[in-house]
Parts: C-alpha cells; sequence; structure tokens
C-alpha cells in the first residue's frame, strides 16, 4: 500500500515521548520545543543536537543506510520501530507540482492536487522587490505545507549565462547580487512553514544541453564571484535547510558528489542542512560518500528498474554503501553524519511540534501571485504610448497568437503545474475590456507539450495565417502574443534552444500582419531574450514571462494601465547571439566539445561582459519603462573616503514627473578603475524600490558594506579588498547611469 501522508500527529507524540526517555537515559532534562517563528533559522538548539545524537545511538547500520536513499519517486524511509517519519519532497520552483506515481513518472491522477501556479522566477528575479519574494516564499510554503511536503525542489539559483538554455526561465537572472537578495527571503518565507525550500543546482548547471555528461572547467574566481554567491547566501543568510546537486561535473567530477563544491558548501559556508542529489544525479558509491551527497534520489530513472525486484536497494547509497561500511571501506562516522543531517531536516520539518498546518488556492494566494506578475512585468517599448490602451466601444483588438490561448503551466519538465485555474491572457483581456470589441485569430498553432518529445501541430498552417491576417486587418489595434513556450527544444528542461529567433514562423506572421495594420503591440511570453530584427514594426513590446494562474489578469492589468510596470530586466538582451559572452568563444564554450567546456568569458557575464566589451545590447540589464516619468536629483555618497569595516551609503531624490503613481528602483553599480586584476566595469551592489505617487518626490538610501567590493584573489584562494579608488555608478539600469561619483578605499 502506497503511504501519501508523511505527518501524523499521533506519531509525533510518540517520537516525542521516546525523545524525553532518551533524553533522561543521558542526563538531559531540557524540555525545550522549537517556536513556530524559529522555523527559519538555520541554527539547532543544542537540546534538538543532543535528541539527534541519542537517536543516532539507537538506529541501526541498516536503518541508517535506508534513510540515505529514496524509497519512491519523491519519498525516503523513516524508521517504523521508532516513529520516525518519512520525508516526502515535490517539485515546485514556482508551485507544487501534482502527484507522481510512486515508481514511475506518471502523474498519479489524483483529485484534489491542483494548486496557485505563481509566476516563473524570472518573473519574481524581474520585480527587484525582495519583500515580495517573502510573500511569494510563505504563500508557496503554505501551499506545499497543505500538501504535506517536507522538501520543496526549488529555488533554482542558476545564472543565466546564455540566452538558449531551456531552463533559464526557473531562474533569477544573471547577476549574482540579483540572485543572492531575491532568493534570501524566498527562502525564509517557504521555511516559516516548517518546510525545506531545496535551492539548486549545485553548481554550475547552466545549460540543459547534455546536462549529465557536460564538464564545466572554470576559474576559480569566476565560480566563487559569478556562480556561488546566491548559493552562499541561501545558506549563510537564507539559513536554507536542503540544497540539491547538479547533473554536471565541474572540474572532471560530478557535482552531486564533487570534493571542491563540498569543502566549500560544508567547511567554508558550515552548512548544515542536507544535500540530496538530482534525479539520477549520483554516480558511485565511493564519491557518493565520501564526498558530501547525504540524499540519493531517483538513480535508475524507474525507481523499480528492470533488473531487480527492490531497485532501489541497489542505489549507490544504498546495499552498495552498506557493505562498504561492513566491509570497513567507509567508516560509521560517515553514515551517522547523513543521517545526522537527514535528522536535523526532519526536527526542521515533520518533527517540529509547532508547525504550521498551511493552505492552498486561498485568494490571498492569488493576490500575490498577480502582484508578482504585474511588478514583474517589463516595458521595453512604448512609441507614441501605445500602452496604456484605453477602453472604449469604438474600439476594436484583434489579439493574435497562440499564447493568447495557450497554457503555460503545461510542460517545462519537473516544474510543470496543475493549477486550480490559470487565466490565459485572452481571458484576461476580455475579463478587463467590457467596452471594447476583441477578435482573436490563432495565427500559428503548435502541438502540446511533452517532454523530449515535439508534437506537430494539427491544424493547416496556411488556414491559421491567412485567418490571423483577416483579423488584423479588421482591427484598431494588434496585439500580437507571441513569444516561446514550454515546449521541447523551448522554455523546458532537458535540451537548449535551437534558435534564438522567435519560432513557429512567427515572425515571418508578424510581418505580414505589418503589411495590413501597423498599429501592433507585442506581448512577448517567454523566459529568455529572443531575437528582434522585427522591433520596428511593433509600436510596444512587454515582456510578461510565465506568469501562472493570474496571468491573464495580470496582463491587462498592466495594458489597460490599472497597473503602471516597473519590473526591470534581470538578464541581458542581446543584439544577436554572438554578442552574448558564451557565444563569442565558439563552440568549446558552447555548448563545448568532447563534452567539455570552458567558461571563456570568465566573470564577464551579462551586462558585465556588454559595458566591458563595449558592445550595445537590444536591452540592459536593470532596465524598463513605465507609464509615468523620473527624474534623480541630490545624489550622493556619505563620504568620499572609507575603510575597510564601514558601509557605504549613498542617497537621492527620486522625483515622479509624470501623471501617474508609478514605481522605480533606484540601481547602485561600483566598479574599480586601474586594478591589479581584471575587472568588468562595473557591478551591481545595491539597488531599492520605491513607489511614488504623481508630482512627489521620495528620498532613498542605499546601504552597501565596504567588503563586498571584495575580488577572490586566486593567489591566496581567499577574497581580497583591493585598496585605491572606486566609482559609484548610480541609474535605473546598467546602461542609464544618472550620476558616477569617485570613493577611495584606504
Amino acid at each position: 500500500m502506497k503511504i501519501t501522508s508523511n505527518y501524523n500527529f499521533l506519531t509525533s507524540i510518540i517520537l516525542s515521548c521516546l525523545f524525553l526517555v532518551q533524553l533522561s537515559l543521558h542526563g538531559q532534562h531540557n524540555n525545550q520545543t522549537s517556536n513556530t517563528n524559529n522555523l527559519a533559522q538555520n541554527s539547532m538548539t543544542s537540546d534538538t543536537e543532543s535528541k539527534i545524537e541519542a537517536i543516532i545511538k539507537t538506529l541501526t547500520l541498516e536503518e541508517k543506510v535506508a534513510m540515505c536513499h529514496a524509497q519512491s519517486k519523491f519519498s525516503t524511509k523513516g524508521v517504523e520501530r521508532l516513529g520516525i517519519p518519512e520525508i516526502w519532497m515535490a517539485d515546485g520552483p514556482h508551485g507544487v507540482r501534482a502527484e507522481i506515481n510512486w515508481d514511475d513518472w506518471a502523474y498519479a491522477g489524483w483529485t484534489n492536487d491542483s494548486i496557485t501556479a505563481f509566476p516563473a522566477l524570472t518573473c519574481l528575479a524581474a520585480s527587484f522587490n525582495p519583500e515580495l519574494s517573502s510573500q511569494y516564499g510563505f504563500s508557496l510554503g503554505e501551499e506545499a505545507r497543505y500538501r504535506k511536503k517536507d522538501v520543496l525542489l526549488g529555488p533554482g539559483v542558476n545564472i543565466y549565462r546564455t540566452p538558449l538554455n531551456g531552463r533559464n526561465f526557473e531562474y533569477m537572472g544573471e547577476d549574482p547580487f540579483l540572485a543572492s537578495t531575491m532568493v534570501v527571503p524566498y527562502i525564509k518565507g517557504v521555511q516559516k512553514n516548517g518546510v525545506a525550500a531545496c535551492v539548486k543546482h549545485y553548481a554550475l548547471n547552466n545549460q540543459e544541453h547534455w546536462r549529465d555528461k557536460i564538464n564545466v572547467e572554470i576559474s576559480d574566481r569566476a565560480m566563487h564571484e559569478i556562480y556561488l554567491p546566491a548559493f552562499k547566501a541561501s545558506v549563510q543568510e537564507g539559513g536554507v535547510w536542503a540544497i540539491m546537486g547538479a547533473y554536471n561535473k565541474v572540474k572532471g567530477q560530478y557535482a552531486c558528489h564533487n570534493e571542491i563544491l563540498n569543502n566549500i558548501l560544508k567547511k567554508d559556508w558550515n552548512f548544515d542542512g542536507v544535500v540530496i542529489s538530482d534525479w539520477s544525479g549520483a554516480h558511485t558509491t565511493e564519491e557518493s560518500a565520501l564526498y558530501g551527497l547525504d540524499l540519493e534520489m531517483g538513480t535508475g530513472t524507474d525507481g523499480l528498474g528492470t533488473t531487480t525486484d527492490d531497485f532501489y536497494s541497489q542505489y549507490h547509497l544504498a546495499t552498495p554503501f552498506l557493505e562498504g561500511l561492513r566491509n570497513g571501506d567507509f567508516p560509521v562516522s560517515i553514515v551517522d553524519d547523513k543521517v545526522r543531517r537527514i535528522l536535523r531536516l526532519m526536527f526542521r520539518t515533520n518533527m517540529s511540534a509547532n508547525r504550521p498546518l498551511g493552505n492552498a488556492n486561498t485568494k490571498a494566494h492569488q493576490d500575490v501571485a498577480r502582484h508578482v506578475a504585474t511588478d514583474g512585468i517589463v516595458l521595453l517599448k512604448n512609441k507614441e504610448n501605445f500602452f496604456p490602451i484605453k477602453d472604449d466601444k469604438n474600439l476594436t483588438i484583434a489579439v493574435i497568437g497562440e499564447n493568447a490561448t495557450r497554457s503555460m503551466t503545461a510542460g517545462g519538465g519537473s516544474s510543470e503545474l496543475k493549477p486550480k485555474f490559470e487565466i490565459s491572457p485572452l481571458e484576461g483581456i476580455k475579463a478587463r475590456y467590457k467596452n471594447a470589441t476583441i477578435l482573436h485569430a490563432l495565427g500559428y498553432q503548435t502541438g502540446p507539450s511533452l517532454y523530449s518529445q515535439i508534437i506537430p501541430p494539427t491544424l493547416d498552417l496556411d488556414s491559421l495565417k491567412t485567418e490571423a491576417i483577416k483579423t488584423a486587418k479588421n482591427a484598431d489595434v494588434v496585439l500580437f502574443v507571441g513569444g516561446l513556450n514550454k515546449s521541447h527544444l523551448q522554455d523546458c528542461e532537458g535540451d537548449d534552444r535551437l534558435q534564438f529567433g522567435l519560432p513557429f514562423g512567427q515572425e515571418d506572421l508578424l510581418n505580414d500582419i505589418y503589411e495590413v495594420n501597423k498599429n501592433i503591440g507585442f506581448i512577448l511570453v517567454s523566459g529568455n531574450a529572443v531575437e528582434m530584427p522585427w522591433l520596428d514594426k511593433v509600436n510596444a513590446l512587454i515582456e510578461t514571462w510565465y506568469l501562472g494562474s493570474m496571468s491573464g489578469h495580470a496582463i491587462a492589468d498592466v495594458i489597460s494601465g490599472d497597473v503602471n510596470p516597473s519590473g526591470k530586466l534581470p538578464f541581458s538582451f542581446p543584439v544577436k547571439l554572438e554578442d552574448n559572452a558564451a557565444h563569442a568563444f565558439g563552440a568549446s564554450s558552447y555548448p563545448g566539445e568532447n563534452m567539455t567546456q570552458y567558461y571563456k568569458e570568465d566573470i564577464l557575464v551579462g551586462y558585465r561582459w556588454h559595458d566591458t566589451k563595449k558592445i550595445k545590447p537590444l536591452y540592459a540589464f536593470g532596465y524598463g519603462l513605465s507609464y509615468t516619468s523620473f527624474t534623480m536629483s541630490d545624489i550622493k555618497t556619505d563620504k568620499k573616503t572609507y575603510a575597510p569595516e564601514d558601509s557605504i551609503t549613498i542617497s537621492c531624490t527620486v522625483n515622479n514627473t509624470g501623471l501617474v503613481e508609478g514605481s522605480e528602483v533606484v540601481q547602485v553599480y561600483i566598479g574599480k578603475p586601474k586594478s591589479k586584476v581584471k575587472r568588468a566595469i562595473k557591478e551591481l551592489k545595491g539597488f531599492q524600490k520605491i513607489t511614488i505617487d504623481s508630482g512627489k518626490q521620495n528620498k532613498v538610501s542605499i546601504n552597501i558594506p565596504v567588503k563586498s567590493l571584495v575580488f577572490y584573489d586566486e593567489t591566496i584562494s581567499n577574497w581580497n579588498l583591493e585598496k585605491g579608488d572606486y566609482i559609484v555608478y548610480i541609474g535605473n539600469a546598467s546602461d542609464n547611469i544618472s550620476k558616477k561619483i569617485k570613493i577611495s578605499i584606504k
């Protein structure tokens, strides 16, 4: 019989009693219980650690090993005789995935596993709003808790290196400071519910193509400065309880059991939680035992396999590990450390006495999803104030494009969701525009989104195109809802995009529509940058990302002017693919040659590359327009010279000089001219989002610790603060700087 619940109140009472007896035997009498307000804290009390040590002493070697590997697709064994519960996990960086069968990837067919689909993490990053990230994480954690999950497999913080990466939509952009700042409140929000966030994929999983084979060769400096900071912040600032390893190799060794990555994580950063393999990410018993893997999941794809009655017992951390322990190949302290971490995870989740109950599909969650969506939508072009569009009975709007009606919660790989509902862009526009006439034409069609498969369209594409042109001709305004989707070779796990331009003949369709109606606004639904040779043929462009349950309502909020857009791009849009740093060095850099790739751009990722190499992007990191206008004045630092222990305070006044309320993001970058090492021109070091009424002004103050200006010095394998002059850049985008201020570090 399948076990489908991981929490039993009676079991927890019995377990608590057992602990009290055990502690009494060890002379411990402190019956302090955890407090709900402290669920998100990483540290454990000495009392809890004593309980954990007492449990370890009661476990047999077989029981310890059984706790270190899966028993099903998404669960691990407990210890029945002690009342120690199973651990239940769920995919879910932007929603809790529907229930999966015990031993295969088919859905279980439950009728009570629908959820709220939140916007994908590119949208959250584009909000530049850490407070909103906290609300997002807390709401998602409530839904995971209601679904009786102990570990939520997300968020993802892999850096946006190439716009072809099929999984970029799950991550938080190209800048390590932005990703670090946004992931910490997300983690804390999730874990307030007694559910572990599991930050992934550690580390350097920056492409899907050959992801389970590619070996990444990278400088230590680039690794520490660009690709690891968000993981480090997750551990040291977010107090995350679990980390998921990556599929790829790093410097010749698989990331899920990598000696270098393990030393950084568990020794340098003092991570006290659990390292979980990505599914089938473990490859050897010896390395899994010795180099930091605590929980092995998904090995062999189908849990029961085809060669044994119980393939789970053949996992690297199962019978082979047990035999190695019995033979003395591994000290018992190795398995004890893994079990200690697993029990620590349990005390924070399914063995916590004050764990909240959670809830799902609430109005509050829908409101958070809608708020994140509207805050993250980015207005990229708005010629002659095309947006907002007023609702007028004399207005005819043609909504054209498959993405106007296509579900974007289906597909994409492991982040696929089963929402209670999903408002399409067309539905949202029709609900908001009660007076205008709304027409719709598909324009093009693609097959359903299935993992690792491309399903051909079933309709006549020529007829769809002809009907779309006819519909556009009869309209006052055309809203082209296009972009990418969640299908294989698009924004989807398992492989990368094959083209930088729009797929499915959209560019040809857009050109034909332009011939009959030049009043076009493009609603770009994607998790990636796309090539835009057609940009001059649209009057307006908004990047809407994948917005989840409230997608259509959020899009209608922005295009109608009910909400003033305030999102900023979390990654650069290059003019052409070769302008992206990863693609500037040929196949050895991306996708790799002979299953090895070299990060030849080193630290110059994203806007760092564009700035330093003077390659103008199509749209820069941090860029985003508004329906109002802002100016910055009285920009200054609190002093000119700083000591290493100081903080730099940058202040300015932001004026809303337009006609409507709006939000602006003040961005602070800092650069080191005449450095003794290679540097980017500037790097994001602080930002603040503020909302200002029309005709009003607000003062902004941003504090940046001087120690954040360190670089990773490979000559000493440590961080180093370079003395001398620095330039502070203050603006509202990486390519729109209002003022530069020279300071000195003594």
